[in-house]
């Protein structure tokens, strides 16, 4: 019986879930009300110790379709980071005995409310050891929260229910792993595996389980919040701080994994709401020391405008996501009404409605990923109402949608987010302190999380689609708002002003400089953004040194957050329509000089038919181009084109000893000259091919019947030629429509072979005509290469 990859994560999540629950049900059994069996420490680290196995778990699981175990095992993970850290702070002295109550009951009460609507979903989607998990977690949370309330009661059947989740947990997790180490020879659950099965058939693809953890953890966040003003505890406290950033990191989370998943909305949306998760602890953290900071309105009042951008935007995935959105425009704008921002009754109220919305679109998005959409959201109207609109065309999203025009990668464009995060740093500093203490004054967060680490967050995702000038100057910005967030506004700036802040920010001046460079050969959109960040830094530096004229770095800051704001609705709005399209300008210089610059070959996924069609029409017509192998990348051209070999012989500045080779796709193709050639050679490469051997076989006048002309000179040595069949299917389906070809390898002569097609472009720049791109090469050396000039006595070599 074959062995199932994924059985592995299944068992290691749920035995981190039995782990878990024997440790919890062990201190609960073994607990008094004035002693706790396992130090409240301890504790706390091995909760955090088996949370990060369960996100383990999960992450990997989301690869294997199991979206509701997922969903399971990356909403316990959750709970359990959450509470251990809050049980460390406990343990450590940071928060007193009759603190631990408040600071628990919140964040249990919204894990309490989605392990339950989990535990009904599951329960409707017939998986019920997934059912006996989400609905025992969720009832020992309920009685937990009991046991706060009341000591003494409660802590046994908390105990109770993590018994029979451990037990539960243990026969399915140890029978899973059994089944996976005898590769399903020891089989004590059938009907688990089948339950998995059963649930990849319907699914919603807009409804995963990623999605499903960003409303988990609103869910959370909004319960923390509102609970103050329900009377449920005192006050926000630095016992939420738990609670509130790790629904923060979860978030950030959700963001990578939704720029993994092609889903830039919900990306952006995922870290607009991280932002907004350590800002909320920020504040809360501040009452530890008693400050309530004071809430500046530009920052919120132009967050609320990017987020209802957004949520306009969000009107293509569904109707219901935009109506959800629209919600937190509204927390935004009562942030910015409130002096004291998140502690006072506007702000709160607002996350108690959060609170409910997200617990019902929790529940319709978990029966839609597994029966598909089964509620409906409104998924569709977008198009349908664009479509009446003859100006406008959508822009298909297809998997090629975030593929970029020199890179290959696995995640969609960060750029809409990174520019938001501009946006919102730079808005941020230009609230006025004056003179008081730069903690009383809410900017620290905003320019922190969302200039730095959002924006850091971004560079990384544009490196990782080959994007480098973007990821160059994200990770330069990011740098910036943290080190400054951090200096100015973190309380760290006192006296320090002089030579030594000033030194640190010409460096990032200098640096800046050559991104601004840089920009010129982009556009003019990113030439104006690097630009006006060059301002920002000399007020930067100005500051430093005592200079700063009156007004001068709110004025710069403003213009570099409308420059921001205008890259941010380009990108957001040409990524939606294919047309019209929000102009970003051409590239202000080229290598030539100054000018739009010639436009660069085409670049088209080799997974496409259509592409390989276009490829084969450019080399029909006399072009060069880039083309992957079943080795490394080489440079072809269609041999009954004599001009075009010509060309590649010239572009590759051929040595002698590397002559050009000849390709075919099948033997077939030597049908007209096969009288002119041995017969055991057409046997071995009968019985070679198709493979990465090139056969050296001898010259001769064979060569004069496909079309070479004056070129043949350019192909082989005067006694000899290389001939091919490759095994790569975009190369054999490309050389059946254009005939035999001339290949040499992609690389100026004396350089490493090209095993990507980002370094096609890279080394021979616009001289090719076309790149057929499919990502790195299966293998980083060349071909093998066979002497069959003797064959027919019997006699073969190798040259490599």
């Amino acid at each position: 019986m074959a062995q199932d990859p994924h059985a592995l994560h299944f068992s290691v999540g749920i035995l981190g879930i039995s782990g878990g629950s024997l440790l919890l049900l062990v201190n609960d059994y073994a607990s008094t009300p004035g002693e706790d069996f396992i130090p409240q420490t301890a504790l706390g680290i091995l909760l955090l110790v088996i949370a990060a196995v369960l996100a383990y778990a999960g992450v990997l699981s989301l690869s294997s379709h199991g979206q509701l175990f997922s969903l399971v095992c990356l909403t316990v993970s959750g709970l359990w980071c959450s509470s251990g850290l809050v049980y460390i702070l406990a343990g450590q002295g940071v928060l007193q005995p009759n603190d631990v109550g408040p600071s628990l009951v919140p964040g249990l009460a919204a894990f309490t409310l989605a392990l339950l609507l989990i535990a009904i979903v599951a329960v409707l989607a017939k998986r019920v050891v997934l059912f006996v998990i989400a609905l025992g977690i969720s009832l020992a949370c309920a009685h937990q929260i009991a046991g706060l309330s009341a000591a003494g009661f409660g802590q046994s059947a908390t105990a109770a229910n993590y018994l029979v989740v451990c037990l539960v947990g243990l026969y399915f997790g140890v029978g899973r792993l059994f089944s996976y180490i005898t590769h399903g020879d020891v089989e004590l659950l059938g009907k688990w595996a089948k339950e998995n099965s059963a649930a990849k058939t319907q699914q919603d693809p807009e409804c995963t389980s990623v999605a499903l953890v960003n409303l988990v953890m609103n869910l959370l966040a909004a319960s923390v919040l509102a609970c103050p003003l329900l009377g449920v505890v005192p006050q926000l406290s630095a016992g939420h701080v738990p609670w509130l950033w790790t629904a923060g990191t979860f978030q950030l989370g959700v963001c990578v994994l939704s720029y993994r998943a092609m889903d830039t909305l919900t990306a952006t949306f995922a870290g607009y709401m991280a932002l907004l998760r350590f800002a909320e602890g920020y504040c809360a953290l501040l009452t530890l020391y008693a400050i309530q900071p004071y809430s500046p309105v530009p920052f919120p009042v132009v967050f609320s405008i990017l987020l209802f951008i957004s949520a306009v935007f969000c009107f293509q995935k569904s109707l219901l996501e935009t109506i959800y959105q629209l919600f937190f425009v509204a927390y935004c704008i009562a942030i910015a009404v409130e002096p004291l921002g998140f502690l006072q009754g506007g702000t709160q109220g607002v996350q108690a409605a959060i609170f409910i919305v997200s617990a019902g679109l929790l529940f319709v998005y978990a029966i839609n990923m597994h029966y598909g959409n089964k509620i409906p959201t409104g998924h569709g109207l977008f198009k349908v109402w664009v479509g009446r609109i003859n100006a406008v065309t959508l822009r298909p999203h297809d998997k090629d949608l975030h593929t970029p025009y020199l890179g290959f990668s696995k995640y969609a464009d960060g750029e809409v987010l990174g520019h938001a995060c501009s946006v919102l740093a730079a808005f941020a500093i230009t609230a006025t302190i004056g003179d008081r203490d730069p903690l009383y004054v809410l900017v620290l967060p905003w320019a922190v999380v969302a200039g730095g680490m959002l924006q850091l967050l971004c560079g990384c995702v544009c490196f990782s689609r080959g994007k480098t000038f973007e990821s160059t100057a994200f990770i330069l910005y990011a740098m910036m708002w943290i080190v400054w967030g951090l200096t100015r506004f973190g309380g760290l700036y006192g006296e320090t002003r002089g030579f030594n802040v000033a030194v640190g920010i010409i460096c990032f001046m200098l640096f800046n400089c050559l991104v601004t460079v840089a920009a010129l050969f982009l556009n003019v959109a990113w030439f104006a953004y690097a630009l006006t960040f060059q301002l920002i830094l000399i007020s930067f530096l100005l500051d430093a040194v005592g200079s700063l004229p009156y007004g001068y770095d709110i004025g710069v800051t403003i213009i570099f957050g409308l420059v921001s704001f205008y890259c941010f609705l380009a990108h957001l709005f040409n990524g939606t329509f294919q047309s019209p399209q929000i102009p970003v300008g051409p590239a202000l210089a080229n290598l030539r000089g100054t000018g739009r610059g010639k436009d660069p070959a085409l670049h088209v996924p080799a997974r496409k038919a259509a592409s390989v069609h276009q490829i084969a029409e450019i080399m029909k017509n006399g072009g060069i181009c880039g083309m992957p192998t079943d080795t490394v990348y080489v440079l072809v051209a269609a041999c009954n084109r004599p001009d075009a070999v010509v060309k590649a012989y010239k572009v590759k500045k051929q040595a002698q000893d590397r002559p050009m080779s000849m390709w075919i796709s099948s033997i077939e193709q030597l049908h007209p000259v096969k009288h002119l050639l041995s017969p055991l050679l057409l046997d071995f490469m009968q019985a070679a091919w198709p493979s990465s051997i090139s056969m050296v076989i001898p010259r001769g006048p064979w060569l004069d019947a496909f079309g070479l002309g004056e070129a043949a000179k350019h192909i082989g040595t005067p006694q000899s030629i290389a001939i091919r069949s490759p095994d790569c299917t975009v190369a054999t389906h490309l050389i059946s429509m254009v005939g035999p070809i001339a290949v040499t390898s992609a690389n100026p002569t004396g350089e490493a072979d090209t095993t990507h097609h980002n370094q096609v472009y890279a080394k021979l720049g616009d001289k090719v005509d076309g790149v057929l791109c499919d990502g790195p090469s299966p293998e980083n050396i060349a071909s093998t290469v066979v002497d069959c000039t003797k064959i027919d006595t019997g006699h073969i070599g190798f040259f490599r």
